[in-house]
């Protein structure tokens, strides 16, 4: 008992260290964005500033053009992530249920896909949007948004429908449905956890991408947070109060769509199958 409450109380404290090195960082930034330039600029490193100002916040939300670049972002990311997940669920299916020729060689496709980095397709995107006419476009931003995602909700979304047991897809049909009711009533509620976590790394993905946006959006009217972040560095130096302000704004979306899909995320895989 004396040997499992030491290991507790070391791995207790393991886990709170571990916690401080990934929350300072997001503590430092909000506590720099309620400083004054003088307390910024000051070599004292005041872990806990004793003035605050919320003139940052103010400075950064009256930005010009700060609603336009939120409204395109939201667009952006929500519309990618809605269509990656339409176009996942689909294709993880027929991929973990079906049986046809070909199958291994396009999950080893969705695989490969996955596993290229996102600079390496700059030049082929670019060429595919040029010539489909869809640069300054937030539809082709999207469109390629929905590209870097996809691969990765397949995958995941595959490995989730073969956790579902076949024989609750099996009873259902005995019990009358067709392949859309078992679908609609099994697998689809039973695939939440999945569908949350692919939509989670989706919105990341896309809320946070930068260089896409900043080649591919040349009017300013349809740029994106990410490269308006970015405007905070002028020829005359950099405005840190402004941008950290402006980086804790940019994260409470993020912050907010995680705690409204949180609850599918935690709760279990086959949660609905010992039911009625």
């Amino acid at each position: 008992m004396r040997k499992s409450r030491a290991q507790r109380v070391v791995l207790t404290v393991f886990g709170l260290l571990v916690a401080a090195v990934f929350v300072f960082p997001v503590y430092w930034m909000f506590t720099t964005a309620l400083k004054t330039p003088a307390q910024i600029l000051s070599p004292d490193y005041d872990l806990i500033p004793l003035s605050a100002t919320l003139k940052n916040f103010t400075n950064a939300i009256t930005k010009p053009d700060f609603g336009t670049f939120l409204t395109n972002s939201l667009v952006v990311t929500l519309g990618a992530v809605a269509c990656a997940l339409l176009a996942g669920m689909l294709a993880a299916v027929p991929l973990a249920r079906l049986r046809f020729r070909g199958r291994k060689g396009f999950i080893l496709l969705v695989l490969v896909a996955q596993m290229a980095p996102l600079e390496a397709l700059f030049v082929p995107m670019y060429l595919i949007m040029r010539d489909a006419d869809l640069l300054n476009s937030l539809l082709g931003l999207g469109l390629v948004y929905v590209a870097f995602t996809l691969p990765f909700t397949v995958w995941t979304l595959r490995g989730f429908v073969k956790g579902i047991p076949v024989e609750l897809e099996e009873a259902g049909m005995v019990d009358g449905c067709g392949r859309w009711g078992v679908f609609r009533r099994i697998t689809f509620p039973l695939l939440g956890p999945g569908l949350v976590a692919t939509s989670v790394f989706s919105f990341i993905t896309a809320w946070n991408e930068f260089l896409y946006a900043l080649v591919f959006m040349r009017e300013k009217d349809k740029q994106t947070l990410p490269v308006w972040l970015s405007s905070f560095k002028t020829a005359f130096g950099t405005d840190w109060g402004g941008i950290m302000a402006a980086s804790v704004i940019y994260a409470i979306p993020a912050l907010i769509f995680f705690l409204l899909v949180q609850r599918k995320l935690v709760s279990g895989a086959t949660a609905g199958a010992v039911k009625g």
